[in-house]
């Protein structure tokens, strides 16, 4: 596996600190984040699953902790938008050029508008997808909402 993806090379762009993590990918788990919480030996709230979605029909990338679930009308709002739904994974692979398991918010094909959850602001640090599926990034959930401009709220349910 290699270590070095376009998301490992947005956050060297960035020039923000980060350690790349690999772990045995489970392609049969229920819930992927947890899994990898779990091969990664870390608490759920601190691994943060990337989540394609629409608001009002647009692109957004929404990053929530993997234990939790998004808030539809939490995410909506946080854009100020009307209405969120999760997006197609064929779409969401299309858009970000991942597949869905290995979706990470840096280094998508064409930057989109993202909301972290709020929650995930009070970690030291947290692990997100590093753009291949069995490889995470560590760094700081502040670098994280820097680097990707994102709006910061409470959107889990």
């Amino acid at each position: 596996m290699s270590k070095v993806t376009r998301a490992t090379k947005a956050l060297e762009q960035a020039k923000v600190a980060f350690t790349v993590h690999t772990y045995d990918y489970d392609p049969d788990a229920d819930k992927v984040g947890l899994q990898a919480a779990e091969a990664l030996g870390e608490e759920p709230m601190r691994v943060l699953k990337t989540l394609m979605t629409l608001v009002d029909g647009k692109p957004a990338c929404v990053i929530v902790p993997s234990d939790r679930e998004v808030s539809m009308k939490k995410l909506a709002a946080a854009f100020k938008g009307k209405s969120a739904e999760m997006m197609k994974p064929a779409d969401a692979e299309r858009m970000t050029g991942y597949k869905v398991g290995g979706i990470s918010p840096f280094g998508q094909m064409k930057p989109v508008r993202t909301a972290i959850e709020s929650a995930a602001m009070a970690h030291d640090l947290v692990y997100l997808n590093g753009g291949q599926r069995g490889l995470q990034v560590r760094m700081s959930p502040h670098d994280v909402a820097a680097v990707l401009k994102a709006v910061i709220a409470p959107v889990i349910a």
